[in-house]
């Protein structure tokens, strides 16, 4: 295999392990060889790597890692964005030195990462990054933003509509808020009244979740609404219902309801995320980083990620690590 490389082959890279499956407390830093690339893959030098609420969820326990084909010692986190450090024989399209950002399924948050450079698996990928997309906000694009342009494909909302979004000022909210309003849509977002600036910030006009969650959207849009998606749970796509909005214009990400619709992120449209990183880069689609934390914090930033409060997205940023 011959292998184009900008650092020393035995290199060593900071990772992130489980050797038992559980909460943050499981969550190690080792120090370990770095990988190599193969044929057909890249080996990225990551800067920053997003976290994500199926981060936690599916490294919780062994049946549902299992469901992820996740096996014992395994790593942590999935969206990654860097810089391209070996290419493998056989590939077209990068050169080291480019800077791309993607998703490596439960093995993101570490110093380096290897992916195939064809990109035919959704947790498996790599994309180039624009220029005016700094690292930490393209670490924060693959699982969100497919998700959110997914549950956007599911209900297809337009000028004419106006969409009430469920745990809307979450990480995948972020993006679906966002990109309703780039279709044209008006929004509605729940939230706490702890949210109502971070909601009105993305563009969403805030109401509150809960108990007569649907008298307050009738207030707020007295014509009606035509399309939800809930976020968070199934508050949402219930309260749909009793506005009168039809099945086929809810969907869920996060639960299962007869009937409705569930978006997931392996299944948004082609081309889905050069959309997203093109309005990134245009300035007409904006990532709060809700907060940063070194590799070493490691339990401290997945702590925060599975409150499901966190306004944003929360990255772990390894630009100082080492060789």
């Amino acid at each position: 295999m011959q292998v184009q490389s900008r650092r020393p082959a035995g290199s060593r890279s900071r990772v992130v392990r489980l050797d038992s499956f559980g909460g943050p407390e499981v969550l190690d830093v080792r120090d370990v060889p770095a990988p190599q690339a193969g044929p057909g893959q890249l080996r990225v030098r990551v800067t920053a790597a997003g976290l994500n609420p199926m981060d936690w969820i599916m490294t919780a326990d062994g049946a549902t890692a299992a469901r992820f084909g996740l096996t014992l010692p395994a790593g942590f986190g999935t969206d990654y964005a860097g810089v391209v450090d070996q290419v493998g024989t056989g590939v077209t399209g990068f050169a080291p030195g480019d800077r791309v950002f993607g998703a490596a399924l439960s093995r993101a948050v570490a110093d380096f990462v290897v992916v195939d450079a064809a990109g035919q698996t959704a947790a498996n990928e790599a994309h180039h990054t624009p220029d005016g997309v700094d690292d930490r906000t393209a670490a924060t694009l693959t699982i969100a933003g497919r998700t959110a342009s997914a549950a956007l494909a599911a209900v297809d909302p337009g000028p004419d509509d106006t969409v009430l979004i469920g745990g809307a000022g979450g990480g995948v909210g972020v993006f679906a808020v966002q990109l309703a309003r780039v279709r044209g849509a008006r929004v509605i977002g729940t939230g706490s009244a702890a949210t109502a600036d971070h909601l009105r910030d993305l563009g969403a006009e805030p109401v509150a979740y809960g108990d007569g969650l649907a008298d307050r959207v009738r207030a707020l849009a007295p014509a009606g609404v035509t399309a939800a998606i809930d976020l968070h749970g199934v508050e949402t796509v219930h309260v749909a219902r009793e506005l009168g909005i039809p099945v086929g214009r809810s969907c869920t990400i996060a639960a299962q309801v007869d009937g409705v619709p569930a978006a997931n992120g392996a299944n948004a449209p082609a081309g889905a995320l050069a959309e997203i990183a093109g309005l990134v880069a245009a300035g007409r689609l904006r990532v709060p980083v809700a907060a940063s934390f070194p590799i070493e914090q490691i339990r401290r930033a997945a702590e925060l990620q599975a409150g499901r409060h966190v306004r944003g997205k929360v990255v772990i940023d390894l630009r100082m690590a080492s060789s």
